[in-house]
C-alpha cells in the first residue's frame, strides 16, 4: 500500500530531511516522498547579511532544488500552501492539492515585529532571498541618491542606517554594513562622517548567548566600525524616515533613511495555521514529543524552526539555529522510516550542540564552541575558519562537492574588496588574458618533448632502464661520493650515465643527460632528509656551489614504494618499458596540442602536472625546469576561456554533462 510524506518548507530541515529519507526509501517502491516550497531553490539564511551589504553575489546563496534531489525519489513541487486538513491528510495549496499518510511540517519563520508601529511597513527585513536584494539594492540606492544631495542635512538622513536587533541576524548585518560602507564611500565620493549606523536593541549587550567577555569583544569590534550601540533601548515607533526609540522613560525620534529590522522571529504562516490543531508556544511553535511528532497527531512531525522541545535535563526548549535543524532532521526521518517499515524502534531526539559563533563582516568572528560542560572561545582567525568549516559540512550534505567549490569561489576567489579574513589574497585579480603566452609557451615545451622522444626510438627500443638507472647514479655518486670512490660504483655509473645520454629526455624532464659520460661527478648535497623511511627528500648541485646555476641544482622526491613498483613491474619488462614510454610520449604532445589550443585546458594541465610529478620521484628534475610546475599550477583553472577552444567546447559539454544520471546523482557539475 502507497505511504505517501509530504514536507512543508525546503529549508534546513526540510531539505535535509528529504535527503535522509530519500536515501533510507530508495528502494521502497511503496514510498512516495514529496517536497513542496514557494520557491524553486533553498536559501542561506545564515549568508542573507553577505549579499545585503554586498560581500558575494546573489547565486551564491541559492542551492536549486531540482539540482538537490536529481535523481533521488523526491517530487519537489513549487506551491504555497494555503491549509492542512488533518480529518483528510490533504494539503491544500494554491496550485494543488497533497494527500500524506506522514506530514511533516518544516515550513520555518519569518520576522515578528512585536507589535512596533510602523515596524512592518516601513523596515527592510532579512529573512528571504528577496528580502537580501531588496535591501542590497536600497543601500546602493541611498549613496547614490546622497553623492548628489546638495542639502547636507538631507544627505545624511540619507545615510543614517538603523539596525534593529542585537542578535545572530542584526549583529552580522551591522558588521557586515560598517566594513562595506567604507567602500561605498571611496566609491561614490562621500565623506564617512556623514554616514551614521546605529544598532538598537532592548538587550543590555549585542548576542547574549556568547559569555559578557565576547559580547564584550563584538561591542569593542562593532564600536571600532564605526556602529553605534544603542542597547537596553527599546523601538516605539517606525516612520518612512524616522525611527522613535524608547530608552527607559525617555522617547525620542531621530531621521533614519533605512531601518534593518533584525529583531525577532516566529513561525511562518502556515506553521501558525497548523497550530490550532496542535498544541501551540510562544512564537507560534508547535509542542512535539521526544519522537519529534505532534503531541495531539502521531503522523505529523514538526522540525528546524517550527519545533517546541525541551531535552530531558533542559531548561529551555532547542534554538532556532542550523544545528537543531540538522540533527532533528535525522531523528525524524529515522522514526518516519522506522514507522513505515514496522520496525517500532523510534529514537528519542537528544540534541547536542557544539557551540555558537558570529561574524563582523567578512574578516572578524567570535565564537564559544565545543561540547557540552566544556566549552572554549575561539580567536578570529580561527573563529573565521571554523565557520567556513562548517558551511563546508552543510553543503556537502545538500550539493556535494559542486556546492564546496562554488561556496569556496565566491567566498575567497572571487570576494570583493578583500573582505575576507585571508585578506582577499586568495581572489583573483589578473585578467585571465594574461595567461595565454604562459599557456601556448607550456604547450610548445611539451610538444617539443614529445616530437623529440619519437626522434631518440621511445616508440620502439626500450629506454627507462638506462635512463631511470643514469639518473640513480649520478645522485648516488653525489650522495655517497666515498662508496662511489672505494668500489666499482663509479665505473659502473659512468656507464650507465653514458647510457642515458643518448637516450634520456631533454633536459625539462630528466637530470640524467647533463651527467652522460662524466667519469666523476664534483657536487654537493645540499639536502638529503629521509622522512620515517616512507620519503627521502633530495636536492643536490653537480658543481661546486659557488659556481652552480639553476641548470646544475637538481631536486628529487625518493619514494621507496614507487621505486619498488618501477624495479620490478616495470624495468624487467621490455614489452612494459615501451608502452610505459608510448604512454608518456602520447600523453607529452596531446597535453602540448591541448595547453596551445586551449582546449580541455584543465585536465590537461592536471596531467601535466602528474607527469612532472613522475619525473620528480624517478629521475627527479633540475630547478631550470621547475617553471613547468608552476606554469601548469597557473593555467589549471580557466586558462582556457580566453583566447582557447575552451570557449566554444565548454558551454556546449557542460548541456551534455549535466543530462548523464549520475552527474546528477553524485553533484558532479560543472558550474
Amino acid at each position: 500500500m502507497k505511504k505517501n510524506i509530504v514536507i512543508i518548507g525546503a529549508g534546513y530541515a526540510g531539505i535535509l530531511i528529504a535527503k535522509k529519507l530519500a536515501k533510507k526509501l530508495k528502494k521502497n517502491q511503496e514510498v512516495e516522498i514529496t517536497i513542496i516550497d514557494k520557491n524553486p531553490f533553498h536559501t542561506m539564511l545564515t549568508e542573507l547579511h553577505e549579499v545585503a551589504a554586498g560581500r558575494v553575489d546573489e547565486d551564491s546563496i541559492k542551492i536549486s532544488l531540482q539540482k538537490v534531489f536529481a535523481g533521488r525519489k523526491v517530487a519537489v513541487k513549487l506551491d504555497t500552501i494555503e491549509t492542512i486538513d488533518y480529518d483528510t491528510k490533504t494539503v491544500v495549496g494554491k496550485v494543488a492539492s497533497y494527500q500524506y499518510d506522514y506530514l511533516v511540517l518544516a515550513a520555518g519563520s519569518k520576522p515578528t515585529f512585536y507589535g512596533v508601529p510602523g515596524a512592518a511597513e516601513f523596515t527592510f527585513k532579512l529573512w528571504s532571498y528577496d528580502d537580501a536584494i531588496l535591501l542590497k539594492n536600497r543601500i546602493l540606492d541611498v549613496f547614490r541618491k546622497a553623492s548628489c544631495e546638495k542639502n547636507l542635512e538631507e544627505k545624511k538622513k540619507l545615510l543614517t542606517f538603523y539596525v534593529v536587533g542585537a542578535g545572530f541576524t542584526g549583529v552580522e548585518m551591522v558588521g557586515e554594513l560598517a566594513e562595506y560602507v567604507p567602500f561605498l564611500c571611496e566609491k561614490y565620493e562621500i565623506d564617512r562622517s556623514d554616514v551614521t549606523i546605529v544598532n538598537v536593541d532592548g538587550l543590555s549587550r549585542p548576542i547574549p548567548n556568547l559569555p559578557e567577555k565576547l559580547s564584550a569583544k563584538v561591542a569593542k569590534r562593532l564600536t571600532k566600525m564605526g556602529v553605534a550601540l544603542r542597547m537596553s533601548t527599546s523601538v516605539a515607533s517606525v516612520g518612512p524616515d524616522y525611527i522613535e526609540l524608547k530608552t527607559g522613560d525617555k522617547t525620542e525620534q531621530f531621521p533614519a533613511g533605512t531601518v534593518v529590522w533584525g529583531a525577532g522571529i516566529e513561525s511562518s504562516d502556515i506553521t501558525a495555521k497548523a497550530g490550532t490543531n496542535h498544541e501551540m508556544q510562544r512564537g507560534g511553535r508547535i509542542q512535539v514529543d521526544s519522537n519529534l511528532r505532534s503531541v495531539k497527531d502521531e503522523s505529523v512531525y514538526v522540525i528546524g524552526d517550527n519545533m517546541f522541545y525541551i531535552p530531558e535535563g533542559e531548561k529551555n526548549a532547542v534554538p532556532q539555529m542550523v544545528e537543531n535543524c540538522e540533527q532533528c532532521s535525522e531523528v525524524a526521518a529515522h522514526n518516519i522510516t522506522s514507522s513505515i517499515l514496522g520496525k517500532n524502534d523510534l529514537e528519542v531526539y537528544k540534541p547536542s550542540f557544539h557551540g555558537v559563533m558570529v561574524c563582523i563582516g567578512g574578516r572578524y568572528g567570535v565564537a564559544h564552541v565545543g561540547l557540552p560542560g566544556h566549552f572554549f572561545s575561539m580567536p578570529s582567525f580561527f573563529a573565521m575558519l571554523a565557520k567556513h568549516f562548517i558551511n563546508v559540512i552543510y553543503f556537502i550534505q545538500v550539493l556535494g562537492w559542486n556546492k564546496v567549490f562554488s561556496y569556496i569561489k565566491h567566498e575567497f576567489f572571487t570576494i570583493r574588496n578583500n573582505r575576507s579574513f585571508l585578506g582577499g589574497h586568495f581572489s583573483n585579480k589578473t585578467p585571465s588574458f594574461l595567461l595565454v603566452p604562459l599557456r601556448v609557451w607550456l604547450g610548445a615545451v611539451w610538444l617539443f618533448e614529445g616530437v623529440m622522444k619519437i626522434l631518440e626510438g621511445w616508440m620502439n627500443t626500450p629506454k627507462l632502464t638506462g635512463f631511470f638507472g643514469g639518473a640513480k647514479s649520478w645522485y648516488d655518486m653525489i650522495l655517497y661520493p666515498a662508496v662511489a670512490g672505494t668500489t666499482d660504483a663509479v665505473s659502473a655509473a659512468t656507464t650507465e650515465v653514458a647510457v642515458a645520454a643518448t637516450d634520456a629526455v631533454s633536459s625539462s624532464t630528466a637530470v640524467a643527460d647533463t651527467a652522460a659520460g662524466v667519469p666523476a661527478v664534483v657536487g654537493e648535497a645540499l639536502i638529503n632528509f629521509d622522512f620515517l623511511g616512507l620519503i627521502r627528500f633530495i636536492f643536490v648541485t653537480g658543481t661546486d656551489l659557488a659556481s652552480a646555476t639553476l641548470s646544475d641544482l637538481a631536486f628529487k622526491l625518493d619514494i621507496p614504494v614507487m621505486n619498488w613498483f618501477v624495479d620490478t613491474l616495470i624495468l624487467p619488462n621490455d614489452s612494459i618499458q615501451i608502452m610505459m614510454q608510448i604512454f608518456i610520449v602520447v600523453a607529452e604532445i596531446l597535453i602540448g596540442l591541448a595547453l596551445m589550443g586551449g582546449l580541455f585546458t584543465a585536465p590537461a594541465a592536471a596531467v601535466s602536472l602528474v607527469l612532472q610529478f613522475m619525473f620528480v620521484c624517478t629521475t627527479g628534475l633540475y630547478l631550470g625546469t621547475f617553471w613547468m610546475i608552476f606554469a601548469g599550477i597557473a593555467v589549471l583553472i580557466g586558462a582556457g576561456r580566453t583566447l582557447g577552444l575552451d570557449y566554444y567546447a565548454m558551454p556546449q559539454l557542460k548541456k551534455l554533462w549535466k543530462k548523464i544520471p549520475f552527474v546528477k546523482k553524485w553533484y558532479l557539475y560543472h558550474d
